[in-house]
């Protein structure tokens, strides 16, 4: 692919401009036996939390047309059993790990961030989808003010990139956005999952134990096209789209919105070599319109 997929995002020097999103893409260390992980921008992992979590009970996921629901409920082994265990293998790869992370507290984000300043952890990806338990539960990520001092917090306890992704559920993605930017985020990643839900008429029951879940996969994809277009109006800052991608037509859509990378989520459950092999779409769209570099796509569209 020569350097035409080399790009460099949040100061993280990548081979593609492809990732795999959190959530969907465990440590990376697991889809090993379905392509070279050493080929792709950059691993982005399950969310770590500062302590270990078991997660949710009952049912976690449920399918839906074009979609999925999910409401894992962030289990992972916790920072220090992933320092300890975890991380080592993923340095075995000659790829970026960032590192996706979640807590309750502002407090509680600042220590998770310095916990992480480590090396082999090439940034942060900053999940704000999360109740603060102070303040009553309310998300961090649905108030400009929370979402800006958890940004703080995490910029003041680490030398790493600080990505921060943007919950969906909110009024306007824009406010949001220029809030983290403000408080100093080296990037924002969109979107995180809408909430939803799903029935079963038979029991009369929802199909999930959470009740609600995120809703992740194709179905999503036009809303968050909408977003990073919106997004990129307003920030200086680079912008990580996801959300639905399952093509390198979609990948590229996403480039001409605004997004200077992207990253694959609930379609590795489709095909788990897709990453790869959206990357290998978009070096072959770039050789066909004599596009030197993917980084002149970002941000093209013609409106």
């Amino acid at each position: 692919m020569d350097n035409r997929l080399k790009t460099t995002f949040a100061g993280i020097s990548m081979k593609t401009p492809v990732m795999g999103a959190s959530g969907t893409f465990g440590f990376g260390v697991e889809y090993a036996d379905f392509f070279d992980i050493n080929t792709i921008g950059a691993i982005i992992s399950k969310g770590i939390t500062p302590l270990p979590r078991s997660g949710n009970p009952g049912v976690r996921i449920a399918e839906t047309p074009s979609g999925m629901l999910n409401c894992i409920g962030l289990e992972n082994p916790g920072v220090a059993a992933f320092k300890q265990h975890i991380l080592p293998q993923v340095c075995q790869y000659d790829t970026p790990l960032i590192v996706n992370m979640s807590a309750g507290t502002v407090e509680e984000y600042g220590q998770l961030a310095a916990e992480l300043d480590v090396d082999g952890v090439a940034a942060v990806e900053v999940n704000i989808s999360c109740p603060n338990v102070k303040e009553g539960g309310i998300v961090f990520g649905t108030q400009p003010e929370a979402a800006a001092a958890v940004t703080r917090s995490v910029k003041d306890h680490t030398k790493k990139p600080v990505i921060v992704k943007l919950s969906p559920n909110v009024t306007d993605i824009t406010v949001m956005a220029q809030a983290v930017e403000a408080a100093g985020a080296d990037a924002v990643s969109l979107i995180n999952t809408i909430t939803g839900m799903a029935v079963d008429i038979h029991t009369r029951r929802p199909l999930l134990g959470n009740i609600t879940g995120g809703l992740s996969g194709p179905a999503i994809k036009p809303v968050a096209l909408r977003m990073v277009w919106q997004t990129a109006k307003v920030v200086h800052i680079p912008i990580l789209g996801l959300g639905g991608i399952s093509s390198w037509q979609d990948a590229i859509e996403f480039m001409l919105a605004g997004a200077s990378a992207v990253a694959v989520g609930a379609y590795n459950f489709v095909n788990p070599a897709a990453v790869g092999e959206i990357a290998v779409g978009i070096d072959q769209y770039c050789i066909e319109q004599h596009i030197t570099n993917v980084s002149d796509l970002v941000g093209m569209l013609e409106e």
